[in-house]
């Protein structure tokens, strides 16, 4: 199997050669696109000659190459979304470099350029499961409490599921919140979350673009198993001075870029916080008797360099840091008295610094070294003083937990287009994980002082791939890849192959069918109690008795594209998709388990995190459905899921067949953005899920203790026994109830105002319209009649929100 693979592969690379080395008179014409009046790389650039099936887009940094037969007169046509199309005659008599500025397209001018897009077809490509949101179309979505959210809007897509009420969870296709490669800027993102999963931490005003991938994987992605997030920060405006920002209930955030030198260098930094803190001390102080001080805030900082030494090398430094941190301080003025001091924090840094180089017309490299950090940390500091006779006594109890990953890679990728029929991307990566699963620190006065830490685990991960964009036919379109995976822990080393391949097949013009296939192995794992991703969770590697895991997944659909001119449905792409996926090696807690060893220190230095977890499997299939109009005064798209997913684990269940929290089967999103006019912009939301899957007591008996009971109720009721009842729960298989449907309304209207020197956007948004009272958690309780019944709570009625924006 694998020497096929590799057969086949090699196959294709010998092709494009041959087929380049006997192409006779042919030109390549090469350039970068960027846009018009920042010098912005625009990414996925639509290049094609008009009437034709031929053309190209432009990678990651705005470079294309296109090798064409020598003419005298040669059209090209540049297009992209938002922005107006260009086209160019030139002669290619030899190889010719050409540099294209788009313009952005303007509220009544994108209605006329919308039939010039023809091009720009989802059914001409062979990647399918693949899903890319304009940023522009990202701001104008209604938001919670008016933060705009990248993670948010990815829930809306079909295929993904959100998690509970308010949160950024992405569940893709059946997978965990681990499962999900989310990348800025070269750099994986651990914990994307702000404020315990309700906002995430990429800042919209920062990024230049988003792409979600659900299956079909190129091989240059690897180490998750469900899915690709791919975001790219803004580059800098290289020509003038340039802002954004905006004041809302909770939060406030400022952007700045502008050039260095003008033309070859700029700058972007972007920062937002909370005042959440800032609000809340008034009150906390004036319920304290003495001085207390409490509250929580978060922040985060984007920041990005770049410098143009010509037309064959650019260097680009980009970095974001972010930062949540829960406080408490309280000192009673009393002299017999608890004084405590504690908190909670966690918060992600990164850095990229990447080196472009252009070896010839065809032949791009990058290289990149990257940094990413993510730590998590509880402190608890109690000092007590008591009066023992004449004597002030103090006593000191102290608390620290410590956890994170911090990652140290090294990337190099090389795209080559050897003609219009080949673009061949391969590449190496190699990173250095350092783990820290779990360090506590105790000391007590009154106990045993222990000191507990769990060594550092560093392991290497690294990968090799090779992948090809091959058009066999004015019909075939093939993307095939293989990646081979490696990881080492200690003595232990994995090494395994992940072949890719996605296809279409055009039958008649905007209608293809496709299909793909990938294998994924993650090498990473993360431990949850909650199954929602929370900061208290633990990333930890694989080692000799946790194996990887490792998911196959197998996807077929159509795509369909509305271009004709003047008609109702003019600028819709159409997608239907079905996909099947295994997975194996999937981890979970055992019954009882916890990530703290403060369960039994005496002995937790002959425990391993490993014999915490036990290992299974899971299964999830469905399909989507995905109507989509990305530009226009009507945006938008409308989403359908139908899936069913399901794990297993031998320690769990019985070890039978159970349905995990985030199992949906049914999930509805429509998305709607109207330009009412140049001035007024409405927007609107609307969702649907099935209920999630919960554990829950079925029953609640009383009970009575049978054996004596040692303690100081002895001295009151003779036996030991007690006189009432204890209450015993009895919760049947796991996740065997499903929770009440969840829906969701939510409603914006933008007032746009251009001024002389800049522009001010005014929006009010609310957030669960019709005051929808969703599920959060269920509970037992008695109600007036004494019988036992379920209760369901609810976090978020109707929240309106405001917010004023601007930019220079």
């Amino acid at each position: 199997m694998k020497q096929t693979l590799l057969s086949l592969f090699f196959l294709w690379l010998s092709s494009a050669t041959i087929w380049a080395q006997n192409s006779g008179n042919r030109y390549t014409i090469s350039g970068y696109v960027r846009e018009k009046g920042s010098q912005e790389a625009l990414i996925g650039v639509n290049i094609y000659l008009p009437g034709t099936s031929t053309g190209t887009t432009t990678n990651t940094y705005g470079f294309y190459s296109l090798t064409l037969p020598a003419q005298d007169s040669l059209a090209l046509a540049f297009s992209f979304v938002g922005y107006e199309s260009v086209q160019q005659t030139v002669s290619l008599r030899r190889n010719t470099e050409l540099n294209i500025l788009l313009t952005p397209g303007r509220l009544l001018s994108e209605v006329t350029v919308t039939g010039n897009r023809s091009q720009e077809k989802v059914s001409e490509s062979a990647q399918m499961s693949s899903v890319e949101i304009p940023i522009d179309q990202i701001k104008k979505i209604p938001a919670f409490l008016g933060e705009k959210d990248v993670l948010k809007v990815l829930q809306l897509m079909p295929g993904v599921q959100k998690g509970s009420e308010g949160s950024t969870g992405i569940y893709v296709r059946g997978g965990g919140p681990d499962q999900n490669l989310v990348i800025l800027d070269d750099a994986v993102v651990y914990n994307a979350n702000h404020l315990f999963g309700f906002f995430s931490v990429f800042n919209g005003d920062a990024l230049k673009s988003v792409e979600l991938i659900k299956g079909g994987f190129p091989a240059r992605y690897g180490g998750r198993l469900s899915s690709v997030i791919e975001m790219n920060m803004k580059e800098g405006n290289k020509e003038k001075l340039h802002g954004e920002g905006g004041i809302g209930l909770i939060a406030s955030r400022l952007t700045l870029e502008g050039p260095i030198q003008k033309g070859k260098s700029s700058f972007l930094i972007s920062g937002r916080r909370t005042y959440l803190d800032v609000l809340a001390r008034p009150i906390i102080r004036a319920e304290s008797n003495g001085e207390a001080m409490a509250g929580y805030y978060f922040y985060d900082l984007n920041a990005k360099v770049n410098y143009d030494f010509g037309r064959k090398d650019k260097v680009y430094l980009s970095g974001y840091f972010g930062r949540d941190r829960f406080f408490a301080r309280e000192t009673p003025q009393a002299e017999q008295s608890t004084k405590t001091n504690a908190g909670l924090f966690w918060g992600n840094g990164t850095g990229t610094l990447r080196w472009n180089h252009l070896f010839s017309e065809k032949l791009f490299s990058n290289a990149s070294l990257i940094f990413s950090n993510y730590t998590f940390q509880i402190f608890a500091d109690e000092e007590s003083s008591r009066r023992n006779g004449t004597q002030l006594e103090n006593q000191l109890y102290q608390l620290r937990y410590n956890s994170g990953i911090r990652d140290f890679a090294v990337k190099y990728d090389l795209d080559y287009y050897p003609n219009p029929k080949h673009a061949i991307r391969f590449g190496v990566q190699s990173t250095y994980h350092k783990f820290t699963p779990s360090a506590v620190v105790l000391k007590d006065t009154e106990a045993e002082q222990f000191r507990d830490e769990v060594d550092a685990i560093r392991v290497v991960e690294s990968g090799v791939y090779a992948e090809d964009t091959w058009k066999p036919t004015h019909r075939w379109r093939v993307h095939g890849g293989l990646r081979l995976s490696h990881f080492q822990h200690k003595a232990v080393n994995y090494i395994r192959p992940e072949p890719r391949l996605s296809t279409a097949f055009v039958l008649k013009p905007d209608f293809s069918v496709k299909a793909s296939y990938a294998l994924m192995n993650q090498y990473v794992h993360l431990l949850s109690n909650t199954g929602i991703g929370l900061p208290t969770d633990l990333w930890v590697p694989t080692t000799d008795r946790i194996k990887p895991q490792q998911s196959q997944q197998v996807a077929a659909g159509f795509a369909k594209d509305f271009t004709k001119a003047g008609s109702l449905f003019e600028g819709l792409t159409l997608t239907v998709e079905g996909y099947y996926k295994t997975m194996k090696n999937i981890i979970n807690y055992r019954e009882g388990a916890s990530f703290l060893l403060l369960d039994n220190p005496e002995s937790a230095n002959e425990v391993r995190w490993e014999d915490n977890v036990t290992a299974g499997r899971g299964w999830s299939y469905g399909g989507e459905f995905l109507l989509q109009k990305k530009a226009g005064r009507f945006s938008g798209w409308i989403g359908y899921t139908l899936s069913w997913t399901q794990w297993q684990f031998p320690e769990l269940n019985f070890g039978k067949k159970f349905f995990p929290r985030y199992d949906r089967r049914h999930d509805i999103s429509l998305v709607g953005i109207y330009e009412l006019s140049p001035r007024i912009t409405l927007s609107g939301t609307w969702v649907y899920g099935t209920g999630n899957a919960l554990t829950v007591p079925l029953a609640d008996y009383p009970s009575r203790p049978h054996q004596p009971v040692n303690n100081l109720f002895n001295s009151y009721y003779p036996g030991g026994f007690y006189p009432f009842s204890r209450p015993a729960n009895d919760y049947g298989e796991k996740n065997s109830f499903r929770a009440e449907a969840y829906h969701r309304m939510d409603f914006g209207i933008q007032f746009h105002k251009k001024k002389r020197h800049h522009e001010r956007t005014w929006e009010f948004s609310v957030y669960n319209l019709y005051n929808r009272r969703n599920p959060f958690f269920y509970s037992l309780q008695n109600n007036d009649q004494g019988q036992v019944v379920l209760k369901r709570y609810s976090v978020f009625p109707i929240v309106p929100s405001f917010s004023y924006n601007f930019k220079f």
